[in-house]
């Protein structure tokens, strides 16, 4: 196990339910299960990169780990602090700590707000900072994301998408926070624009000594800023380990239908390399399969997949899976007869 002390944030067995009403009085007849039960730490300084398909409870993790959605069932230890636990108030005293970049540039800036009220907010919320000491935080602020200070008196609208997010980055490192959740922050991004955010994050990081978990569908993208990579599908953790075992040795089989489908930059390689295609839509979390929930899609399914919900266990030091067929040698041994992950 990590040592707790170097531990910013812990997450156990922690599900988030919403529940589907029917009727005429909208009685409850059943729940999505957006996330359902999984457990993960991330180390004080560390990028986290959780990564899956559309729908799999990516952003209600986030959002459930801030408590912006309020967990089902489980605990979130920040700092050693259960936040499941507190009250309003008492977690309003905790939020400084935690921020959020969101995904939509432009949905998650008021266009009737200048720059200057949007990043200094919660500044204003919090009752920290006025006058002109606040003017000075945000234009301080604005420098540290690579944007002019005389842009404080302009609109969301007269900004690009790139611009957009930089601000959104000035608004969540006002109040100093020490964890940051990114929400897919680069997905609405042109691709040129991409990079440039992401060494803004890391450069970020070095500087002011953040931690992040890193929201994101571009896996060689996520590979780049994590050090580490939790993999979801349905509500589930699917595998986590250090970014370079993952991509080296992946030991379940989605995470290596997912590297599988990452283009290679050689064109001789990628011309003859073979793909790891799964077949099938992902089943509803309303109503998830039993056993191993990715177990209707993967071709090397055995019986114990569709009965037995697999153990989340650590196979090798810092490797963990959540597969029937995973052992020390690894199921790679089984998988590259469907894809050489070698070529």
């Amino acid at each position: 196990m990590t040592d707790p002390n170097n531990v910013l944030v812990r997450v156990e067995n922690l599900k988030k339910y919403f529940p589907i009403t029917g009727g005429l009085f909208g009685r409850v007849v059943g729940a999505i299960k957006a996330v359902d039960g999984i457990t993960f730490e991330i180390k004080k300084g560390e990028t986290l990169g959780l990564v899956g398909e559309s729908g799999c409870g990516k952003s209600t993790t986030g959002r459930a780990i801030l408590q912006l959605h309020r967990p089902t069932a489980g605990k979130v230890f920040f700092e050693g602090v259960d936040l499941t636990s507190l009250s309003r108030e008492e977690l309003r005293r905790m939020r400084p700590k935690m921020q959020m970049i969101f995904q939509d540039p432009y949905a998650s800036l008021n266009p009737r707000h200048s720059v200057g009220k949007i990043v200094g907010e919660p500044l204003v919320i919090h009752n920290l900072m006025s006058g002109n000491a606040l003017k000075e935080r945000v234009a301080e602020l604005l420098l540290l994301v690579g944007l002019n200070p005389a842009y404080m008196r302009r609109y969301p609208h007269e900004f690009s998408g790139g611009q957009r997010q930089r601000i959104g980055i000035a608004r969540a490192l006002s109040l100093n926070p020490s964890f940051i959740v990114c929400d897919e922050p680069i997905s609405a991004l042109d691709v040129s624009i991409q990079a440039q955010v992401v060494n803004l994050l890391q450069d970020l990081q070095e500087q002011l000594g953040l931690t992040y978990l890193f929201i994101a569908h571009d896996l060689s993208m996520v590979k780049h800023i994590s050090h580490r990579i939790a993999v979801m599908y349905l509500g589930k953790i699917m595998e986590l380990a250090d970014r370079n075992d993952l991509f080296d040795d992946p030991l379940h089989p989605y995470t290596q239908s997912l590297i599988s489908a990452v283009p290679t930059p050689v064109p001789k390689l990628e011309r003859v390399r073979q793909r790891f295609i799964l077949t099938g839509d992902p089943p509803s979390p309303a109503n998830p399969p039993a056993g191993c929930v990715f177990h209707t899609r993967c071709p090397l399914a055995v019986e114990e997949c569709r009965t037995l919900v697999p153990e989340y266990r650590e196979i090798r030091p810092g490797h963990y899976v959540a597969c029937h067929l995973a052992d020390e040698a690894g199921s790679s041994k089984i998988i590259t007869e469907v894809i050489p992950l070698s070529v």
